[in-house]
């Protein structure tokens, strides 16, 4: 038997901070949860925290690649890139590209999950576009948006099998809603990005399938005019429909923390995810970089811990790491601890609702434990039981 016991920690669970807490794993489980272990054979955790591996629902890179390379290579970049940050769990995110590269993208994914040496779970894929605004494309290439084109979604579809989780789609355009309809009778999650959608807009689409807001307020509508008429627009509908969750980059940069603590408090943590949208420079001491292919993608300038486009009209993803995200909530906004864990966790994990035992330390649960101190510096990973990271 495979067993692990990590003692001395606190132990984060969304109710509380066990203190001089335990954790017994068994072949990849949590079997026990408890407080004061007098065995021996132990793990001294040093009484830093414990808890569930970070999950990020919403990554385009990191360590210098990008999953739309295409190549099994980036995804062993990316992930070890990002694992040793807390992060286990990940929606590889191809941007919107022409169909060929998102084919690609599925093959590649499809031959990643089979690779062992792949530090990190992936629990399916996130397609951001093509069927977004070009008003609200943001660093998206608008080469490539487009209404939803049923022939073509169908086949990505059916090529990607069981693999797609999510689909990010701007629901005021021409057949969203149908699209929606489709993507839903599947198992897949449509959510609201890059749109101009207003509130009216936003309520029909969540009436199909349409039940979170990719990256809320980054390429999301605001109050607008028209014929001197005021419109709520998507960040007013997440706040009116309770049920409407939301994903938030809480860089410190996307949104300041002032808006990172009206969506915590407006919104609470069952219904907020963090995400970082990290691109290809995450993790490296770059000043310029690639967003997207490295064949066709756009370049990009780092700067003020952002990734930015060149002529600084707007950001282009992040290049955060979970931890950082933690750490902005905690220090910068002043969320308790075990909340901003929770919206790194549990929370993305119940989002894409596809039964992972996931996000929370509890018995029965997949042992998906991280360690870290007071200022969320991971020292300690450990996948599926398996122990990935180890400076303690």
């Amino acid at each position: 038997m495979d067993k692990t016991v990590i003692k001395n920690v606190r132990v984060i669970t969304p109710d509380e901070i066990i203190e001089n807490g335990y954790v017994t794993v068994e072949n990849g489980t949590i079997t026990e949860v408890g407080t004061n272990y007098t065995g021996e054979g132990a793990v001294d955790g040093g009484g830093r925290y414990l808890s569930p591996g970070f999950v990020d629902i919403h990554i385009h890179g990191g360590g210098g690649s990008d999953f739309m390379d295409g190549t099994v290579l980036a995804y062993h970049n990316i992930t070890n890139a990002h694992v040793v940050h807390g992060t286990t769990s990940m929606l590889p995110t191809p941007l919107a590209a022409k169909k060929e590269e998102l084919v690609r993208a599925i093959e590649v994914y499809k031959e990643a999950k089979k690779d062992e040496t792949i530090p990190c779970n992936l629990l399916g894929m996130h397609f951001e576009g093509p069927y977004v605004s070009k008003n609200q494309a943001g660093a998206l290439d608008p080469r490539y948006l487009k209404n939803p084109a049923k022939e073509e979604y169908e086949e990505l579809v059916e090529l990607s099998g069981d693999d797609l989780v999510r689909w990010s789609i701007a629901p005021e355009l021409d057949g969203a809603l149908e699209f929606g309809d489709y993507l839903k009778e599947r198992g897949i999650l449509p959510t609201i990005a890059h749109s101009d959608a207003t509130y009216e807009e936003v309520a029909a689409a969540f009436k199909h399938g349409f039940t979170h807001v990719t990256h809320l307020y980054s390429a999301t509508s605001t109050i607008v005019r028209k014929d001197g008429f005021r419109h709520a627009g998507i960040i007013e509908s997440a706040y009116i429909i309770d049920d409407l969750d939301v994903e938030i980059i809480a860089d410190g940069c996307h949104l300041p923390p002032c808006l990172l603590k009206l969506v915590y408090k407006s919104k609470g943590i069952d219904h907020v995810a963090l995400t970082t949208d990290a691109m290809r420079a995450a993790g490296q001491d770059v000043k310029t970089s690639i967003l997207g292919s490295l064949e066709d993608g756009q370049e990009i300038i780092i700067e003020d811990g952002v990734a930015k486009m060149p002529d600084r009209t707007c950001f282009a993803g992040s290049i955060a790491t979970t931890d950082r995200l933690v750490r902005v909530m905690t220090k910068q906004v002043g969320v308790p601890l075990k909340d901003a864990v929770t919206m790194m966790t549990k929370t993305p994990v119940r989002i894409i609702n596809k039964g992972y035992k996931k996000g929370e330390i509890a018995v029965g649960m997949d042992a998906d434990i991280i360690m870290f101190d007071e200022d969320i510096n991971v020292s300690y990973v450990m996948v599926g039981g398996k122990v990935v990271v180890d400076n303690k």
